[in-house]
């Protein structure tokens, strides 16, 4: 299934929905702009996401936004009971919700939004536009609370459609659903769907780099095909070089000389001949970078001193690192579990 399904495509009906609290919606009206909410009752984030939602309806509702909450995905037996559970979660977790709730026990409208969407989390918000076209698939970013409202406004005035943020946030929607495809076809065991979804995401968008690394590690560290596998490795360090870009540059070193492949399945002189490429442009970047940054580009290149027999300088690159690190203000839990990584790299090129 394609994950842009939905994006751009007319919104799917509403009408076997259930309301239990607000004014019924029975249908999403041309003319007006309507965000479709799914939660669940499981959901931890679902009631502050529903009150935000009612926030922005209130802003905005003049100029014709309205928003409105669906349980589509509980597991009861009956509609009844469906009711019971929804309602009593209303209840504890939001008892005056502003904007109206409804659920739906056939599950016409989880197959249709939330599966045909892509979706994997709750909740899922849909942002449809005037023409009752889906403009906007997402979760709410704690890192980015206002992502929403800004989506909002510019599929208002007409300008979403073409600009570069709906373009970014397909391309986001579109990784996260195909990387959560094929972990779950990975872990099954079914590598060839899961290789099938990660090219396909290739194939939409070349150059995201979650999708390289992930061809690379799904050949050579799941199917252990060593002639397909060092092809797409070899690319990705090729486009790493070609864009200097230093976490390209970082990725395609931590394949070539950090990760848990048989490298002997690999041929010996052109990964070192790749690698030294690489190094090269690393150094190069390297000094314009923050400690962190930095701590990272000496960290991933030790592994390529060590294997080409230079241990002096695999031990100063991890010195390197634990001195930025170290230097560095980070939560402490995130500084002793970096440290703790870069001692053992130490102390296993120091043994």
């Amino acid at each position: 299934m394609n994950a842009h399904f939905l994006i751009g495509s007319l919104a799917p009906s509403i009408e076997t929905l259930t309301w239990i609290r607000g004014n019924p919606i029975f249908a999403l009206e041309r003319g007006k702009i309507h965000i479709v909410a799914l939660f669940a009752t499981t959901c931890g984030f679902c009631s502050k996401s529903l009150a935000d939602l009612g926030q922005l309806q209130e802003k905005y509702r003049d100029i014709g936004l309205e928003a409105l909450g669906v349980a589509a995905r509980e597991r009861v037996a009956t509609a009844d009971e469906a009711r019971a559970r929804v309602d009593t979660w209303l209840n504890k977790e939001l008892p005056n919700p502003t904007i109206p709730i409804a659920f739906e026990h056939t599950g016409e409208m989880n197959k249709l939004w939330w599966v045909a969407g892509g979706s994997f989390a709750d909740p899922t918000i849909f942002v449809v536009d005037r023409d009752n076209s889906i403009a906007h698939i997402g979760y709410p970013d704690p890192e980015d609370p206002d992502l929403l409202e800004r989506v909002l406004i510019k599929v208002m005035d007409g300008s979403w459609d073409t600009s570069a943020e709906a373009k970014n946030a397909q391309e986001k929607w579109l990784e996260g659903v195909l990387l959560f495809r094929a972990i779950a076809a990975v872990n099954i065991k079914d590598f060839q769907t899961a290789l099938s979804t990660i090219e396909e995401g290739i194939k939409a968008i070349p150059d995201n780099l979650p999708f390289r690394e992930a061809h690379v590690e799904l050949l050579l560290g799941r199917m252990h095909d060593f002639e397909a596998g060092w092809i797409v490795l070899a690319r990705l360090a090729r486009n790493a070089i070609e864009k200097n870009d230093g976490e390209w540059l970082l990725a395609a070193m931590q394949q070539l000389f950090g990760s848990p492949y048989d490298y002997s399945c690999l041929p010996f002189a052109e990964r070192f001949s790749m690698g030294k490429e690489l190094l090269e442009s690393i150094q190069t970047l390297c000094p314009q970078q923050d400690g962190i940054s930095r701590a990272r580009s000496y960290a991933t290149i030790a592994p390529y001193f060590y294997e080409s027999g230079d241990k002096d300088r695999a031990v100063e690159s991890i010195a390197h690192a634990l001195e930025l690190v170290e230097g560095e203000s980070l939560p402490d839990d995130v500084k002793q579990e970096y440290l703790a990584q870069l001692e053992a790299a130490l102390a296993e090129y120091k043994g």
